[in-house]
């Protein structure tokens, strides 16, 4: 494709994926203009609206693109890179690629030979990620930890309840484990002056001085 050819291409791509969210939704174009007014974006009506998904209209804004995604209820990046229904995209003038290498390219999950430089764009979007799975970890973990406990508080045969409340300990040793890592990695990332997303209610505790040794004496 010829470089002054690409922008209109990228554009239709986009209108195609914003026409296949709308119709999915059961949305009208008016309702779709509607629901862009309500975001304070008022230059999007239902006829520009009918010029960008006829291909009348070849280039939208940036602001025009985030907020068209929200009306839709789709994630922007599926708008960009139609994953299930293009094998390839060409991601810019040029470069044609599969679909998948073209949305990791974008939101900086590409693998890489070795890790990013430390202060690099894609180092701190490894850092982020990373700080999500260990919360992600931690929440399991400690929601797992507490269901174990209370079956065992509940449970009336003295014998069984020995058993469970022994192997709830275990699972409270698990979580506190990655209530720890979580709460250095956090550490470590004020410390490069960085901040941290802020965690869910039920991990508000691993931010505090001591972290208890039992995820049920947060409650």
């Amino acid at each position: 494709m010829k470089l002054d050819q690409w922008p209109a291409a990228l554009t239709a791509r986009i209108a195609q994926g914003m026409r296949e969210a709308r119709r999915a939704a059961g949305l009208t174009m008016g309702e779709v203009a509607h629901g862009c007014a309500d975001r304070g974006l008022t230059e999007i009506t239902e006829q520009s609206m009918k010029n960008l998904e006829s291909g009348r209209k070849a280039s939208m804004t940036i602001a025009d693109f985030v907020v068209l995604a929200d009306v839709l209820g789709v994630p922007p990046v599926t708008l960009l890179f139609p994953l299930g229904t293009s094998a390839t995209v060409e991601v810019i003038p040029g470069r044609e690629v599969s679909t998948w290498e073209a949305l990791t390219w974008f939101t900086g999950e590409s693998p890489l030979d070795q890790p990013a430089a430390e202060g690099t764009a894609r180092d701190v979007l490894d850092v982020f990620r990373h700080h999500g799975d260990l919360a992600t970890a931690a929440t399991s973990s400690n929601a797992l930890a507490r269901e174990r406990r209370r079956t065992a508080s509940t449970t009336l045969d003295r014998a069984r309840r020995a058993t469970l409340l022994q192997r709830a300990e275990g699972y409270e040793e698990h979580a506190f484990e990655d209530c720890q890592e979580l709460r250095a990695f956090r550490s470590g990332m004020r410390e490069r002056g960085l901040v941290p997303p802020a965690l869910p209610d039920e991990l508000a505790f691993v931010d505090q001085p001591e972290i208890s040794a039992h995820p049920e004496d947060s409650e």
